[in-house]
């Protein structure tokens, strides 16, 4: 288990969008972990996972394009094992961790947790 970074971007809803928040960040040179995108209230939202070390420059990368970085928030990335997601949603479960926010990171292994409780999430997944 690691600890990454979400930055929550919001857009217009409409085509490209997603491709351009990929693309600039990796014009930045960061890697992006995992995505997760949805719509609503005519904004495109997009969960953009990335390391730790590369939050200053994608923001900063994200703003002088004129997009909108809404939050940044500390995550969990928890490989997925045998039981899968519900494994890791019912010891969370078990542990009393509200879940905000899951979306698998790239490559479908693991699984990305946002919850305001990121101790008690650690100690219930290990």
């Amino acid at each position: 288990m690691v600890i990454a970074t979400d930055l929550t971007v919001v857009l217009r809803d409409e085509p490209g969008g997603l491709a351009r928040v990929a693309e600039v960040a990796v014009s930045a040179g960061v890697h992006l972990r995992g995505i997760a995108a949805f719509t609503g209230d005519e904004h495109g939202f997009v969960h953009a996972l990335v390391d730790n070390d590369d939050v200053k420059v994608v923001t900063a990368a994200l703003e002088r394009e004129r997009l909108r970085v809404a939050d940044t928030r500390e995550v969990l990335v928890v490989p997925v094992g045998p039981g899968g997601l519900v494994d890791v949603m019912i010891q969370l479960a078990e542990g009393n961790v509200n879940v905000d926010l899951a979306y698998t990171a790239l490559g479908g292994d693991r699984v990305v947790i946002a919850t305001d409780d990121i101790y008690n999430a650690r100690e219930a997944l290990t």
